[in-house]
C-alpha cells in the first residue's frame, strides 16, 4: 500500500512497507555481461529498441491471445485510456495494454514516430495523433470533442506511463472536470525500476523528476531535497549529468551515495554506484548517452544547520536575480 503526499514543487514523496537493503560499493554494475571499459570509446553505443527472435511467430501469438481475452472481456468502454509503454525493452507491454492499443479509435502518442516503432512490431493499425507538450493545449478541445462522441482515446508517451514527467496531466483534469471516465493501464515506470535495484532505502521516498531550468530554481529544489532524510530520485538527460553534479555536489556533500542507472532494461543497461564525489570525478570526462534516472540517498543527519546570515544574503541575491520576488522569497 502506498501513501502519496504532495511536496512544494513537482517531487511527490511516497512511503511504503518494502524491505530495503544497502550497497554501496562505487564500481559499475551491470545486469548484462560485462561490458566495454568505461574509457573505450565505443562503451556508449547507439542503441535502439529492442526486438525478439521470431518476431511474426510471437506477435502472431500475441494476436491470438488478445483476441480470445477480447471475446471474453466484451468491447471497451468509451473514455480516456493511459496506456503504460515500454521504457526501452519491447516485451515489457502487458496483454491489457496491447487489447487497448488495438481497439482504440486514436492513440495520442508524444512522438508519431516512436511510437509507430512499437504498433508495427505488433501489428497494431490505430491512427496515430501527436500530443506533446508543444501542442497539447490546442490538441485537448479536439480530444475532448471525440471523447464526447463516445470515442476511446489511448494516450501513449515515449516510454512509462503518461503524466509523469510526460504530458498528460492536463488533459487528465480536463475529463475529471467533464466526468469522462479516465482509465490507467498499468506499465514500466523508470524510477520505480531504479529504485527498486539500487541498493537505496525504498522504505520512503521522493521523484522529484527533471529539474526547473533556472539555476536559482534548481537550487532550491536541490536545497529543500538535500534536508530530506529520505531517498531522492531524479531524471536527468544525459547532457546534464555533470550540471546535475556540480551543482548537488556541494548541497548534498561529496559523502552521499548515489546510484547513476542508465538504458534502463536495454541491452546497455547499467547501474553506477558511489559517492556523489566519486561520481562528479568519474563523469568529469564522460558523457553518457541515454536516458538516466539517478538517485541520492537520504540525509542521515537530521539535525538541518542553520545557514549563516552571509549564506542567507548570498541565497536571497541568487533568488531574486533568479527571478523570485521578495515575498515568495
Amino acid at each position: 500500500m502506498m501513501l502519496l503526499r504532495r511536496l512544494p514543487s513537482t517531487a511527490v514523496s511516497v512511503t511504503t512497507t518494502a524491505l530495503s537493503r544497502r550497497y554501496t560499493s562505487p564500481n559499475f554494475f551491470s545486469t548484462q555481461p560485462r561490458l566495454q571499459s568505461l574509457n573505450s570509446p565505443s562503451f556508449y553505443p547507439k542503441l535502439s529498441l529492442l526486438s525478439f527472435s521470431s518476431t511474426s511467430e510471437i506477435t502472431s501469438e500475441f494476436n491470438d491471445l488478445i483476441t480470445e481475452k477480447s471475446s471474453k472481456r466484451g468491447p471497451l468502454k468509451p473514455g480516456l485510456y493511459l496506456v503504460g509503454t515500454p521504457i526501452g525493452n519491447l516485451e515489457d507491454i502487458t496483454l491489457r495494454a496491447l487489447r487497448v492499443l488495438k481497439s482504440a479509435d486514436v492513440i495520442l502518442a508524444e512522438d508519431t514516430r516512436h511510437s509507430g516503432k512499437l504498433l508495427h512490431y505488433y501489428s497494431i493499425k490505430t491512427p496515430l495523433l501527436s500530443y506533446h507538450k508543444f501542442n497539447e493545449s490546442q490538441r485537448e478541445q479536439t480530444v475532448l470533442k471525440s471523447l464526447k462522441q463516445g470515442e476511446i482515446v489511448a494516450l501513449i508517451s515515449d516510454a512509462g506511463m503518461p503524466g509523469i514527467s510526460d504530458p498528460g496531466t492536463e488533459l487528465v483534469k480536463i475529463c475529471v472536470d467533464e466526468n469522462i471516465p479516465v482509465v490507467p493501464i498499468p506499465g514500466p515506470s523508470a524510477f520505480l525500476t531504479a529504485l527498486s535495484a539500487s541498493g537505496l532505502s525504498t522504505d520512503e521516498f521522493t521523484f522529484v523528476g527533471f529539474l526547473p531550468k533556472l539555476a536559482a530554481s534548481r537550487k532550491e529544489r536541490l536545497m529543500a531535497s538535500a534536508s530530506e532524510t529520505i531517498t531522492q530520485i531524479f531524471y536527468v538527460p544525459p547532457h546534464k549529468l555533470y550540471q546535475f553534479l556540480e551543482e548537488s555536489y556541494p548541497i548534498f556533500g561529496d559523502s552521499r551515495q548515489c546510484v547513476i542507472a542508465r538504458e534502463l532494461t536495454k541491452i546497455h543497461e547499467e547501474f553506477w554506484r558511489g559517492t556523489l564525489g566519486k561520481a562528479k570525478e568519474a563523469f568529469s570526462t564522460l558523457q553518457p548517452k541515454g536516458e538516466i534516472t539517478l538517485l541520492i540517498e537520504g540525509n542521515a543527519n537530521c539535525n538541518v544547520e542553520t545557514p549563516s546570515e552571509c549564506q542567507l544574503e548570498n541565497d536571497l541575491r541568487e533568488l531574486i536575480s533568479g527571478g523570485h520576488s521578495l515575498s515568495s522569497v
